[in-house]
């Protein structure tokens, strides 16, 4: 049964802190104006919230440490929700659970542009001429099976554009061979994609949302010859919500990790999920949040400037996802990422790779099993990286 409660905050006292545990609930401000903010050297402007808006919501529903300090600007009253109350008050408010989900959207979008500033140097504009950009980029990686996708699409937007001879020309060359599946659309409502071959490129139109049944999914963007993976997404997970919710082009590149199925949520579909299954929204709701909240702190790593430390701390990040208890009986783990895999989330040049490739092997706290990174002590690295973020905003 839904039992919320209503609290009072003075003038200048704390809702939440950045960094504390206290995340097992949210509040929805009735009354008054709150200020949210990060700590200096994060990028992230202060903002105000009002009546209607939510506060402390994505490290609740992802179960993490606040990300960031809420004060009250004035006298505020608001709804306190308890984690384990948000079914039910989806069940009672729908559209409440919704304007969560299209906040979310709305800002991982934000992040994703401030993430590739960070990371890069530089932002995409989510013009066609991008998907071409990707193709290319693909197709000098001997990635021709992304490629062509990525061509096609292109081809299909600007038919009669400058670059469209080049990609028909690239399609029909590439197309004989390639895995690629999936070029247009279909009613199908699962869908399956061989490993490296290309769901959806950046800046391409689309409507629907996919929920990973089996296999990984790399969520990328490509800046100035350069990638960034921004997320592995893994069973259950889902990807693909902002075209859903917003109408927008996509914002990122989705790539099949490994051979996977996926089921397709298109805008029919979707609405007809929300009013007949709660559940899905819940958990709609607490994925975005758990992708949100690791942008968040992926935008920390990307302010390091040391790209040894970008390494340690980007690690030290994919523990933190896993939300995993870490003692000393507990305290090494075999991962499935290679160094490669780090330098390429971290964003590092490719000229800049071998160096800090060499550095990182070298950390007493790892070791190289079967090309895949071992951590040796995980505490060690975990206090280490903290410090690291830490003196970065000093």
């Amino acid at each position: 049964m839904l039992q919320l409660k209503i609290v009072n905050f003075r003038k200048g006292t704390y809702l939440v802190v950045e960094g504390k545990s206290d995340s097992d609930h949210f509040y929805i401000i009735q009354q008054g104006l709150v200020q949210c903010y990060k700590a200096a050297g994060s990028g992230i402007l202060p903002v105000k919230l009002g009546p209607g808006d939510f506060v402390g919501v994505v490290p609740c529903m992802s179960g993490h440490l606040q990300i960031e300090t809420a004060c009250a600007l004035s006298d505020v009253t608001a709804i306190l929700v308890p984690r384990e109350q948000y079914p039910d008050l989806i069940v009672k408010n729908t559209p409440v659970a919704l304007k969560i989900i299209r906040t979310f959207a709305n800002r991982m979008r934000v992040m994703n542009e401030m993430l590739t500033q960070a990371t890069l140097n530089n932002v995409v504009q989510d013009s066609y001429e991008q998907i071409f950009r990707v193709a290319e980029y693909y197709e000098k990686l001997q990635k021709k099976d992304i490629a062509i996708f990525a061509y096609y699409q292109y081809l299909k937007t600007k038919p009669t554009s400058e670059n469209a001879k080049i990609a028909k020309e690239k399609f029909i060359k590439f197309k004989p061979t390639s895995k690629a599946v999936y070029f247009e659309n279909t009613e199908d409502l699962i869908r399956e994609y061989p490993t490296n071959t290309m769901i959806f490129s950046e800046a391409q139109k689309g409507s629907d949302m996919f929920i990973i049944q089996s296999g990984e999914v790399t969520i990328s963007k490509v800046v100035d010859g350069n990638e960034v993976t921004l997320a592995v997404l893994h069973k259950g997970d889902m990807f693909g919500e902002m075209a859903l919710l917003e109408n927008k082009p996509r914002s990122a590149n989705a790539i099949a990790h490994s051979t996977c199925k996926l089921m397709v949520v298109n805008n029919k579909n979707f609405n007809n999920m929300v009013s007949t299954q709660p559940q899905l929204i819940s958990r709609l709701t607490t994925t975005l949040a758990d992708r949100l909240w690791s942008m968040y702190r992926q935008l920390d790593n990307a302010n390091l400037k040391d790209p040894l430390h970008k390494m340690l701390d980007m690690l030290s990040l994919q523990i933190e996802k896993q939300k995993i208890t870490i003692d000393k009986t507990n305290n090494s783990q075999q991962t499935e990422l290679t160094i490669s895999d780090l330098a390429t989330m971290c964003g590092i040049p490719k000229e800049q790779q071998p160096r800090v490739i060499y550095d990182f092997q070298n950390d007493s706290r790892i070791k190289l099993v079967d090309n895949k990174i071992y951590i040796k002590d995980i505490l060690e690295l975990l206090k280490q990286a903290a410090f690291l973020r830490k003196q970065s905003h000093e």
